[in-house]
């Protein structure tokens, strides 16, 4: 067994237009960075396409619907009234995603890979159950979580998420249901203006740590560490998914945290063993953002080097 990835040439269809930040190089960087010297024992999948059952499980009919009928054939769609834009691409890529996290759940509790990561874009931790925002279509992380949970008959599944935004998506279909847990570090004040530590959740199953501007790893790891990483061990997950994101790293064009390429491989380590401890490693991760070329390869490269260690 290995660390199996997920990826798919649809994904690279997604292309919101010149100078939008949520690029396809962002997935030819990572694709790159994975196929380097030392990753050889990576196995690779073609990412099924996802259902619209499994969608469903986080997000409304009729978000669900607009989706799939604002569908560009030619030219792109707004969403959101901002930032969020499909092109004739979008949907198979959005569907990809969906489709690599629940196979990657399956991959996991079948015992056929230790670990997997979802090479796939776009992000989609901004997605809230009834609109597209921040870059993001559907929320995969949070579909793959409540996948887990009915598939598998799972009572505890938790999302942490690093990525320097915080995952309102995420949170908001958690909040009320105490069999989810999300976990969140996120530079604050800043976008989309959610994750203050006074949102606990419907059972306290919502853990927010705000990094201000210029947070460098001492300080991120002591937020970790004092207040994730606890919280995460006393809800004993039975299964984790990860919100990989890599703009909190010290080299993003679009944030200010001061993450260095150490601190991806010290939290995945951190969260390795905490699903050692309580769920027998099981760990789906999946992309989410990081737009600085270098930055997002050389984190991932630490995440998904750390996740090999599992095999």
């Amino acid at each position: 067994m290995t660390t199996l990835i997920y990826t798919h040439s649809a994904c690279m269809e997604h292309r919101p237009g010149p100078g939008h930040p949520e690029s396809p190089a962002r997935l030819a960087a990572v694709l790159s960075a994975l196929r380097s010297p030392g990753f050889e024992a990576l196995q690779w999948q073609d990412a099924p396409k996802g259902t619209m059952e499994q969608v469903a499980l986080i997000h409304d009919p009729d978000f669900i619907e607009l989706v799939v009928d604002n569908a560009p054939r030619q030219g792109t769609v707004v969403l959101d009234g901002g930032d969020t834009v499909m092109s004739p691409g979008s949907l198979e890529a959005v569907m990809r995603c969906v489709g690599a996290a629940c196979a990657g759940v399956d991959a996991v509790m079948a015992g056929t890979a230790d670990n997997v990561f979802c090479a796939t874009r776009p992000c989609g931790h901004h997605a809230e159950p009834d609109r597209a925002m921040g870059f993001c279509i559907f929320n995969q992380a949070a579909i793959a979580a409540a996948y887990a949970a009915q598939q598998y008959g799972l009572e505890r599944v938790a999302v942490v998420d690093f990525d320097v935004h915080h995952g309102n998506g995420t949170q908001a279909a958690f909040y009320g249901n105490p069999g989810l847990f999300y976990a969140s570090s996120h530079q604050s004040p800043f976008y989309p203006g959610t994750g203050s530590r006074s949102e606990t959740g419907v059972s306290h199953n919502i853990v927010n740590v705000p990094l201000a501007r210029g947070c460098d790893s001492a300080r991120f790891r002591e937020g970790c560490e004092q207040e994730i990483l606890p919280a995460l061990r006393a809800f004993k997950p039975e299964f984790l998914i990860i919100s990989a994101g890599f703009d909190a790293h010290h080299l993003d064009p679009l944030a200010a945290l001061e993450l260095q390429d150490s601190d991806f491989r010290w939290i995945t380590e951190q969260l390795m063993a905490i699903a050692d401890e309580c769920c027998g490693g099981r760990i789906v991760s999946v992309l989410e953002g990081g737009y600085s070329m270098e930055g997002l390869a050389s984190g991932t490269a630490e995440h998904v080097g750390a996740l090999m260690r599992a095999a």
